[in-house]
C-alpha cells in the first residue's frame, strides 16, 4: 500500500483499478490515506472513482471473452445451471451493475454481465454510478473521521 500513497493521484488510479478486477486489494484505505494528507478531495475521488470503474469495465471484457461451451467442458457446469443464471441475469438487467462495487461479489458480477452480453452501454452507466457512490460515501466517512482527531 506505501508504493501507492507515494504515487500520489497515480498510485489512488493504479490500487482503484486493480481492486475492482479479480485482485484483492483495497483502494479505500490509500484513497483516505491521500484524504488524510491533503490531497484535493474531488480530484482523489474522481481519480479512485475513474479507475475503479475502468477496472470494473476490463472484468466485464473478461467475461465477453468467456464461452458456454467451456464452462461445462473445463468447469464442470451444467449448461441448465448457467441457463438458470442467465435468466436471473436477465430479469434484473444492467442495473446489477450498480452493485459491482460490493467486494468479491462485485468482481464476479461484472465478469457474469459481460459474460452474459448485457448491454455495455447500460452496464457503465450504472456500474459509474454505483463506483461514484461508493467513493463519496467513503470520502466523506474518511473526512468524518479525520474531523474527529
Amino acid at each position: 500500500m506505501e508504493h501507492y500513497v507515494e504515487w500520489g493521484y497515480l498510485g489512488l488510479f493504479a490500487s482503484s483499478f486493480l481492486a475492482a478486477t479479480i485482485i484483492p486489494l483495497s483502494s479505500e484505505i490509500v484513497l483516505s490515506i491521500l484524504l488524510a494528507n491533503e490531497y484535493n478531495f474531488i480530484t482523489s475521488l474522481s481519480v479512485a472513482t475513474l479507475g475503479n470503474w475502468l477496472g470494473g469495465l476490463s472484468s466485464y471484457a473478461l467475461g465477453c471473452l468467456g464461452n458456454w461451451n467451456y464452462l461445462g467442458k473445463y468447469f464442470g457446469v451444467e449448461q441448465a445451471k448457467v441457463k438458470a443464471l442467465k435468466n436471473k441475469i436477465d430479469r434484473w438487467g444492467s442495473p446489477l451493475a450498480f452493485l459491482c462495487w460490493l467486494p468479491i461479489f462485485g468482481d464476479v458480477l461484472a465478469v457474469g454481465l459481460g459474460f452474459f452480453s448485457v448491454s455495455l452501454n447500460t452496464v457503465a452507466i450504472w456500474m459509474l454510478f454505483g463506483k461514484v457512490v461508493r467513493y463519496l460515501l467513503w470520502g466523506f466517512l474518511t473526512l468524518w473521521g479525520i474531523s474527529l482527531f
